[in-house]
């Protein structure tokens, strides 16, 4: 089979499909892989690199040419006349943008979005999502370190003493406890916050305390277990508790990093303009959730914004600051999910009986096969 990978075209975007490890991986597969030219170049990842690897180097149209297209980001509409009708896209492709899918669907590509592949133990290798939160939330500690005006750990030095950073994080998934190791290793005293009632055991393990929320109702506590993984929307009541919980420690903090998503849903309103006025001048907040909308309504996407002496940070691609490792990554994930709909043979062979190839089908033959 040929395997095509593209130069990434988005503003913004680093990472690249593959690395030379898994270039080595596909052609000892029997497969011929077509890297453009400079697709790797963002993410230090050489021409000569790739050809060393086993890969031929192509312009735009003969990676397009290929069987299987291999992309982080979905095609930008100017790269749509270049997608060979026929063959299989996989990629970050955003299963609920039910525009874009459309747009896909129009050229006849068979197209698989990464991101919704189910949280079962067999998709592990392949959960894109996880692997690139654990990018985004140690970069985003980093990020605001860059911006916040005092050490993180606790100084005790001849001219005096220097507490520590106070870091509250909120939302207990990948991201967020990746931020909470990162934060505990730069010196932080960290206090975690999330829905669910088994996030407390792990905030617990990395070092930080966890912002206790009570249930008042039998359901409130049934949507706090989520499911798949995933956090559900809570009721009013609980919601209006945690913003109270919140605000007063999100006031005592120097640092917050938020990461609450629901998946196709807007991202939750956890930091009101209120809060962010009362925090200390200096304080620095970053918002993993905009491409959801944020979790604070002051958040601008890729816009530093200052009010009232707080910064707000809002990176919409974080995984992209951290382009090697980020791409070395994803590249596995898509390593592992090319040999779900690959047979023995090396030939196409989509096993759309498979749960995980099944989740992840979003447009075949025209037709757009995933809801938004």
């Amino acid at each position: 089979m040929h395997i095509g990978i593209p130069r990434e075209r988005r503003q913004g975007e680093a990472r690249v499909a593959v690395t030379p490890d898994t270039v080595r991986r596909y052609v000892a597969a029997g497969h011929v892989v077509t890297v453009e030219s400079g697709a790797g170049a963002a993410a230090h990842y050489t021409d000569d690199a790739y050809v060393a690897a086993g890969a031929g180097l192509g312009d735009a149209m003969a990676a397009f040419g290929a069987d299987l297209l291999l992309k982080v980001r979905a095609p930008l509409p100017e790269e749509d006349a270049a997608l060979r009708r026929g063959s299989v896209l996989v990629g970050l492709l955003d299963p609920f943008d039910t525009t874009g899918l459309a747009r896909l669907a129009a050229t006849g590509v068979t197209a698989f979005a990464l991101e919704a592949a189910p949280r079962i133990t067999r998709a592990q290798s392949l959960d894109v999502l996880s692997s690139q939160a654990n990018v985004a939330g140690y970069k985003a500690v980093l990020l605001a370190t860059q911006h916040y005006g005092r050490f993180m750990p606790m100084l005790m030095t001849a001219a005096g003493t220097v507490k520590a950073a106070r870091v509250v994080v909120l939302g207990a998934g990948v991201a967020g406890l990746q931020a909470i190791a990162t934060a505990r290793r730069l010196g932080a005293v960290v206090e975690a916050s999330d829905v669910r009632p088994a996030a407390r055991e792990q905030v617990e393990s990395l070092g930080a305390k966890f912002i206790d929320v009570p249930f008042e109702t039998d359901e409130e506590r049934e949507i706090a277990e989520g499911v798949g993984g995933y956090a559900r929307p809570m009721p009013a009541a609980w919601m209006q508790r945690q913003a109270a919980r919140v605000a007063e420690r999100c006031r005592q903090a120097d640092i917050v990093i938020t990461t609450a998503l629901i998946p196709g849903r807007p991202a939750p309103q956890l930091i009101s303009a209120e809060t962010v006025a009362a925090m200390r001048p200096g304080a620095v907040i970053v918002d993993l959730a905009i491409e959801r909308g944020g979790n604070c309504p002051l958040s601008r996407a890729d816009t530093v914004v200052e009010h009232g002496g707080v910064i707000l940070l809002a990176p919409s691609n974080l995984p992209a600051l951290v382009p090697t490792d980020a791409s070395a990554l994803y590249a596995r994930n898509l390593f592992e999910f090319t040999r779900l709909i690959t047979g023995a043979d090396g030939a196409l062979a989509i096993a759309r009986e498979d749960e995980i190839v099944a989740a992840c089908l979003v447009c075949e033959n025209g037709t757009v096969t995933r809801g938004g």
